[in-house]
């Protein structure tokens, strides 16, 4: 099962119009306040550290090159090839490999995983915005990448950050300014529970070792100034405790 065209050609669309630049797009914030934050709770329960670090919907590539400052290998994938153009574009020096990759396509991520070996995995804010029936083939792929040794780190909005994006959304002075452009090309959030990615891991053969709440960090302010931080939870899990 592979993800459905009209939600490929959707970030094809989105990524082709995004300007270049970290923080160009809504959810961008810099790596020190995403991945610096989450690297801290994740790098302590890793298994194998030495294991590629998979990136996966890595987008423009922001916290793909922190990664790959501190690890050896690592792979920025991506549904989209206008994303990983913008990538490749601002990591000249090739800090990283970047992979184009329908994570929900079985044959696609068992032949990446037969080129890397088990391996590590961070994905934040990705599985709320894929269709439901993408769902638990997404996270079955998650599952054979990181096999028996790695871990995987996973980031999604919480419930709670619906109606943030919802009166977002439909202010009526507009949405912020980077907020439209994801509601145009209609990959607005989709509607996960917070418990449907637990359920989604185990469902995966996978074991839950810890879980907490961070805010969402983005690039937009509201209109009196102040910045955009939507609830998310995350979570960390393999194969086995």
């Amino acid at each position: 099962m592979s993800v459905t065209s009209r939600y490929r050609e959707a970030w094809e669309g989105f990524w082709r119009e995004a300007p270049d630049g970290q923080g160009a797009v809504f959810w961008d914030a810099a790596a020190a306040q995403t991945v610096g934050l989450h690297l801290a709770l994740f790098e302590p329960k890793l298994r194998d550290p030495g294991l590629q670090m998979v990136d996966l919907g890595c987008g423009n590539g922001t916290q793909t090159r922190f990664l790959a400052d501190r690890f050896s290998h690592v792979v920025g994938a991506d549904l989209s090839a206008a994303a990983l153009d913008h990538a490749r574009h601002a990591d000249p020096a090739g800090q990283a490999a970047y992979r184009l990759l329908d994570a929900a396509d079985k044959t696609e991520v068992e032949t990446l995983h037969a080129e890397l070996g088990d391996a590590n995995v961070y994905m934040r804010g990705v599985l709320h915005q894929v269709e439901p029936d993408d769902r638990q083939p997404l996270v079955d792929g998650i599952a054979t990448l990181i096999g028996e040794r790695g871990h995987v780190f996973l980031v999604e909005l919480a419930e709670a950050a619906r109606p943030i994006i919802g009166e977002l959304a439909q202010d009526p002075a507009g949405p912020p300014a980077k907020l439209a452009p994801v509601l145009r090309h209609g990959i607005a959030p989709g509607d996960v529970s917070d418990d449907e990615v637990p359920e989604l891991l185990r469902a995966a053969g996978l074991t839950v070792l810890a879980s907490g709440e961070l805010p969402l960090i983005t690039t937009e302010f509201t209109a009196d100034g102040a910045r955009i931080e939507l609830p998310s939870k995350w979570v960390i899990a393999s194969r086995t405790a």
